[in-house]
Formats: structure tokens, C-alpha cells, sequence
């Protein structure tokens, strides 16, 4: 009877925070429905910037490919719902308006917390060093600089730390975590099958630790992306190289007055003191208040900005997101769904208003079925029409497979790509099954082989052949439509491919990419092809209204940011094996579930 009680009551306890939380969500549609309504504007045109402003560049929270506006932004519905994500092109596009807007005086670039790839990162700071063109001023100010953080506020032509601050320089190091002999004391084996001996995504699989042809190519890039960090800090800092290595080797940053001393810094001051010293650039008095143009706010009022033309007839060009692992169905903003995707270049192919392509791939690969569904509209479009890709923090296997064929590919110098490899992996857990768990497994088959692919029993000698030469011949597919795509020969993609991992640096010494820059310079280089001056870009694939997106992304986001929000940067680890779980078929796929710092 108690418990019948305790399940009764948690029943009506459940029932009524449910109720409550409906009735906030209803209360927001009819408060956003009504204050629609009675304005009858355009929520970008109520959107003002007032004279003498400062774009306040907050930088906190996650950095995505493509932003999600927060309908009910201006209601407090509480940890029901999550917040509004600042999207990378948003941000950019922002950074490039300010620049001729005679109201914006300069930047306030305020870094709580970067969330955001390297790419990524490097595309910001390459915004704002073009604004600096302009002659207005970038303030930079934070508590604690990470490294990457650090480097994106490099750019700042004033740079301020707390005095009780913190600043890391140190060099990047990468840790990955192997899970051998966790699956010998669980009775699990991993039956591998690979073709390339730098395919290092199984390796936590079979290895303790890195093989040597792993640790070789991942050696390689995080010194290419380190060079490259290195190098825009010296010529902005007017730091050499060698002795910024020096200062990170010996661990000489190690207090807020060793950074000013080593002139990494401009100056340890208080947010109050900063600005109070923006105060005096923009010609105000002490008590005056500065006019903060919100980068989420001011982002939206110049998002007509990104259409390189206005309402008119003219013609257009797509920007298609292809972000996220890769996989057969429909997926969403965050995972590269075959059918979405296809469809979204497909569709892009047959407007004949759309005269050319960008496609923005931000991914680690994934099935190697879906890669080449994706890959075949690619070639589609590019018969008709210039296709380009711009690649994001990483492009790599599957993200390479779906890019290859492409006019043109552009890559950030700290972009990870390659990984021209395949592999297939298939627990074994049956003496898991009968030794930890007592359980034994029959089996009655029509034919020989019925049950291949089971986790309760090895694979054979001949099903290991098997499946070996599936992995075999895509890998073989595989090479073929990168020599097709980048005309050169199987044999010398082979040379570069087995699976090795390169720096965009690197991967445009090797023919890989065709030029270091951004996703601007990728849409510059579609319109030149197409030979448009005029045009205005569409994005693809097609969003479901805001309210449901966001509805959707509050309901089934809220357990993963509470378990995100428990375990830290160590949620990457549980999204790898999570990931691992839901392998199916041949994969191309990067060891990308790995920590930068």
C-alpha cells in the first residue's frame, strides 16, 4: 500500500509540474503572439543602435554553426527552457557590419567563457582583425584567458586582464582515452576491421594506448595548429615565435604580472577601469553611460546583411549546413541526416533562381552509405552549377568523403581533415554474457552464416574475410572519388589517405584543400564562378518555425545539458561511446570525441 501511495502521489506531482510548464509555454506563445500583433514590425526595424555605441561581443556559451534565436527571449521560463546559441556566420557578418556603421565606435570584445572549435575561432579573430581596418577600437577584456581565448583576443588592439587573473600558455596537448582492457575485464572483444594504418578511430577499441603511426599524425597537425596559434599571436603581440615557445615551455606565465611583463597584456584593470577608459575613447564623462549594442541583438537587426543584396529579384546563393556526425535518415542541426542533406542540394540544384553553392561542413564523418548518398548530389549540382565547400573545426573522413567532389575547398589553417580511411568494429560479448552474467545463448539458424553480425558469438575466418572486403572495397570507393574529385591519381591519394588525420596547413601542402579562409571567402569564390556582383544568400536545409525548433530543443535537450552540466568537458567521453552505440554498417569516421587544451 506505501508504495502504491508513493507512485500514486509522484504521478499527480509529475502531472502537475507538467501542467505548469505548458501553461508557461502557452502563456509565451500568446504573450509573443500579442506583442506581434499590437506592433505589426518587424521584430528587426524595433531593433535600434543609438549613437556612439560599442558592440558588446560577449563571448559565453556554446558557439554553433547556425544560430537559434530564443523566441521567448524577453519571458523567464527558468531551466525549462534553454537559451539562444549565437550562430558563427552571425557573429561575422555582425563584426563586418559594425565596421561601416558610423554609430558603432568600436568593439568590446568580453570573453566569459569561448565555447568554440578552433576554426571557429580563427574565423572570428579574422573578422576582427579586418575591423580594425576601419580605425575603430577592439577592447578586450577577461578574468582567466584559456590559450584559445587568449589567441582570438590577440586581435584586440587593447588587451586587458583582472589583476587577480589568469592567462595559460603552455601549448596544446590532445588526450584520448582507451577502453582495451576494460573490455578484457568485461569479456567483451572488439573484432576490427580497417583499412588504413592511421585509421586510429578503432584504436581505444584494441590499443592501452596511441600506436605509433597514430601519435605520429597527431604530433603533426597539433604542431601545425600550435604554428599557427604562435604566429598570429607574434604579429599582433610583437612577440617573436621563439620566444613565446620559451615562455610556454618554462611555464612563465604563471601570474597576471608575468603576462604584463612579457607584454602579452596591455594592462591589469578592473571591467570598472576598462570602462572607464572606453569611456574616454568614445569622449564621455565619468557618470555618462556607454551604449552597449548586444551582439545577439545587434546581430539580428543586421541580418538583411548577410544578403549580399536586398528584396528584389535577384538571383541567390545557397548556404547548406552539413554539421555533425553522418548518418542515414533525416538528422538535424546537429547531426548530418543522408535525407536531409541530399535533399537540401538537391533542391538547391533544381532553383534555377540559385546560381551557385556553399557548402559549410562541420563534421567527423560517420557511415560511409550515408557519405556517398550525400557525395552523389554534390556531383549532381556541380554539373549545373559552381559548388564550393568551407570547412569548419573539422572536416575529416566522412566530412572529407562528402566534400571531395566540390570546385573548390576551403579549409581554416587549424581545421582537422583527412582521414581517408574506413573501418568497421563488432563486439563480441559472449563470454561477457555467460561468465559476468550467467547467460548462455542458442541459436537456431536457417543457413550457415544467418546470425552474422551478432554480438554473442566471434566472427568465423570466413565471415573476418567477409566483412573485411566490404571494408576493402570502400575504401577503394573511397580513393577513387577523392582522385576523381581533386584530379589526381588512386595511388597518390592512397599516399596521403590510410586514414591520416592533417591541418588545413598541412592538407593544402598535399593538395587536399585548395585555399586557407573562412566561410566569406569560400561565398566570394562561388560568385566569382558564377559570376554574380549581386545576389542574395539563401540557407538551406529549410528550419521548422522557431517556436517548435525551440519547443524541441527544450524537450529533448534538458536531460543531456544537465548531464553536459555535471561532467564538464568529460561529456565528450560519454558522447564518443554513446556514438560507438549506434555504429552501424562500414564507418568513416575521425577519432574527433579527443580534448584540445
Amino acid at each position: 500500500m506505501k508504495q502504491f501511495f508513493g507512485a500514486f502521489f509522484g504521478s499527480i506531482v509529475g502531472l502537475l509540474i507538467t501542467g505548469v510548464i505548458m501553461a508557461l509555454i502557452i502563456g509565451a506563445f500568446i504573450a509573443a503572439g500579442l506583442k506581434g500583433a499590437l506592433s505589426g514590425i518587424d521584430e528587426e526595424k524595433v531593433i535600434t543602435v543609438k549613437e556612439n555605441s560599442v558592440l558588446h561581443l560577449k563571448l559565453e556559451g556554446p558557439i554553433s554553426e547556425r544560430g537559434l534565436d530564443n523566441p521567448f527571449e524577453e519571458l523567464d521560463l527558468g531551466p525549462f527552457m534553454p537559451e539562444g546559441t549565437l550562430g558563427l556566420r552571425g557573429i561575422v557578418k555582425a563584426i563586418e557590419a559594425a565596421k561601416t556603421d558610423e554609430k558603432i565606435k568600436g568593439i568590446y570584445l568580453d570573453i566569459k567563457d569561448l565555447q568554440a572549435g578552433f576554426a571557429a575561432t580563427q574565423e572570428i579573430r579574422d573578422a576582427i582583425l579586418d575591423f580594425k581596418k576601419s580605425g575603430k577600437f577592439v577592447y578586450s577584456y577577461s578574468e582567466i584567458y584559456s590559450q584559445k581565448a587568449y589567441y582570438l583576443a590577440s586581435a584586440a588592439s587593447k588587451l586587458y586582464m583582472n589583476p587577480q587573473g589568469g592567462m595559460e600558455l603552455k601549448g596544446l596537448s590532445v588526450q584520448l582515452m582507451f577502453f582495451k582492457n576494460m573490455l578484457e575485464k568485461m569479456q567483451v572483444e572488439a573484432q576490427i576491421f580497417r583499412h588504413g594504418k592511421f585509421k586510429s578511430a578503432i584504436e581505444p577499441f584494441m590499443l592501452d594506448k596511441m600506436s605509433e603511426a597514430n601519435r605520429l599524425q597527431t604530433e603533426t597537425y597539433l604542431n601545425s595548429m600550435w604554428g599557427s596559434m604562435l604566429q598570429g599571436i607574434s604579429e599582433q603581440r610583437g612577440t617573436s615565435i621563439d620566444k613565446l615557445n620559451e615562455l610556454a615551455n618554462n611555464l612563465s606565465i604563471a601570474s597576471p604580472e608575468d603576462a604584463l611583463n612579457n607584454k602579452l597584456v596591455d594592462g591589469l584593470l578592473y571591467e570598472d577601469e576598462v570602462m572607464n577608459l572606453l569611456k574616454k575613447d568614445l569622449k564621455l564623462k565619468e557618470k555618462d553611460k556607454i551604449q552597449f549594442a548586444e551582439i545577439s541583438k545587434y546581430e539580428k537587426k543586421n541580418r538583411g546583411g548577410s544578403l549580399k543584396g536586398k528584396l528584389g529579384k535577384k538571383p541567390k546563393m545557397a548556404l547548406i549546413y552539413a554539421v555533425g556526425q553522418i548518418q542515414g535518415g533525416e538528422g538535424d542541426d546537429e547531426t548530418i541526416g543522408s535525407d536531409r542533406i541530399a535533399k537540401a542540394i538537391r533542391d538547391a540544384r533544381l532553383d534555377t533562381t540559385i546560381k551557385a553553392i556553399v557548402m559549410r561542413v562541420n563534421s567527423p564523418g560517420g557511415s560511409a552509405l550515408a557519405s556517398d548518398v550525400i557525395w552523389r548530389e554534390v556531383v549532381l549540382a556541380k554539373k549545373v552549377k559552381p559548388v564550393v565547400v568551407s570547412m569548419g573545426d573539422v572536416a575529416a573522413s566522412g566530412g572529407y568523403y562528402i566534400s571531395c567532389a566540390a570546385d573548390r575547398i576551403f579549409a581554416q589553417p587549424n581545421t582537422i581533415t583527412g582521414s581517408i580511411g574506413v573501418f568497421g568494429m563488432l563486439p563480441n560479448a559472449q563470454k561477457a554474457f555467460a561468465d559476468k552474467l550467467g547467460i548462455n545463448i542458442d541459436t537456431v539458424n536457417t543457413n550457415k552464416h544467418s546470425d552474422i553480425g551478432t554480438i554473442f558469438r566471434p566472427v568465423n575466418q570466413q565471415e573476418f574475410l567477409y566483412i573485411q572486403n566490404s571494408v576493402e572495397k570502400v575504401y577503394e570507393t573511397f580513393i577513387g572519388r577523392v582522385a576523381e574529385g581533386r584530379k589526381i591519381t588512386t595511388a597518390q591519394v592512397d599516399s596521403i589517405g590510410q586514414g591520416r588525420v592533417w591541418s588545413g596547413t598541412d592538407a593544402l601542402k598535399i593538395n587536399l584543400v585548395d585555399e586557407l579562409g573562412g566561410t566569406d571567402d569560400a561565398i566570394a569564390y562561388a560568385a566569382k564562378m558564377a559570376k554574380m556582383s549581386d545576389y542574395k544568400i539563401e540557407e538551406f536545409p529549410k528550419r521548422k518555425d522557431p517556436f517548435s525548433m525551440f519547443l524541441n530543443k527544450g524537450e529533448e535537450g534538458l536531460e543531456e545539458r544537465i548531464i553536459q552540466k555535471q561532467l564538464g568537458e568529460q561529456y565528450t567521453y560519454l558522447k564518443f561511446v554513446k556514438r560507438i552505440m549506434e555504429f552501424k554498417g562500414v564507418q568513416m569516421r575521425l577519432p574527433y570525441e579527443m580534448i584540445i587544451n
